[in-house]
């Protein structure tokens, strides 16, 4: 690698960053934790958000798509959106736009990461995770697709969205795991939203005893709960140190 390339992935990757820190500021300067602990605040700003959405419904998903692709590329948490899809798309609709974009923006963050920062990652992260080299060299399609359905064994979504750059894995194996092996874990978090949404628009106060024994809320709690049971076991069988 010349020298030339190494300050052009220098620039880059600071921009990145900047971007990235730009886009926290501003969305932290947005949020009052008061507001988000109103239940009469939370179901105004509902009822104005699926109000708009009835009547201008193909921008309105457009532009959720488009942000979350953003969100992902950006390295957000990807639990607020998937309560927020939920919560105003119902969990059909939900998971297709969530699962689909945020799949285009941690692929998106992929290809730049292994471009602009593959011996940073190589160097900070080779050795901590060396106990998953024979597997991913198996079959990387496979071990990644279940390592993102046991949500990485507990390492960070971030983590994950990166790490395949230690196993030199396809672009075309990295969508396609990471498209089928976040689709369970991601839809119970959707039809959580969902049941949220559902609560919201039927109740004009807040009954925590009543949401919690609602259907549409309990139901996929109880399956969050047994996936992470599965995700337990399995990470102790196949990716173990």
């Amino acid at each position: 690698m010349n020298l030339g390339s190494s300050h052009i992935k220098i620039i880059f990757g600071t921009i990145y960053l900047l971007i990235i820190a730009s886009l926290a500021f501003f969305l932290l300067s947005l949020i009052d934790i008061g507001d988000l602990t109103s239940y009469e605040f939370i179901r105004s700003k509902s009822l104005l958000i699926k109000d708009y959405k009835s009547n201008h419904f193909i921008f309105f998903v457009i532009i959720f798509f488009l942000f979350c692709i953003m969100w992902a590329l950006l390295l957000g948490f990807a639990f607020p959106i998937l309560i927020f899809s939920g919560f105003v798309f119902g969990k059909w609709l939900g998971i297709l736009i969530i699962i689909t974009s945020t799949t285009i923006g941690a692929t998106l963050f992929y290809i730049l990461a292994r471009y602009f920062f593959r011996d940073l990652i190589n160097q900070k992260f080779s050795k901590k995770f060396s106990y998953l080299n024979h597997l991913f060299h198996k079959n990387d399609l496979m071990y990644f697709m279940g390592f993102r359905f046991i949500g990485g064994g507990g390492t960070p979504y971030v983590i994950q969205n990166f790490l395949p750059i230690l196993f030199n894995m396809s672009i075309k194996n990295y969508f396609i795991a990471t498209f089928f092996g976040c689709v369970p874990s991601m839809f119970i978090i959707v039809a959580i939203g969902s049941g949220l949404g559902s609560f919201v628009d039927q109740n004009n106060e807040i009954n925590y005893l009543g949401a919690i024994l609602s259907p549409e809320i309990y139901i996929p709690l109880i399956a969050f709960f047994a996936i992470l049971i599965v995700a337990f076991i399995l990470n102790k069988i196949y990716f173990k140190e």
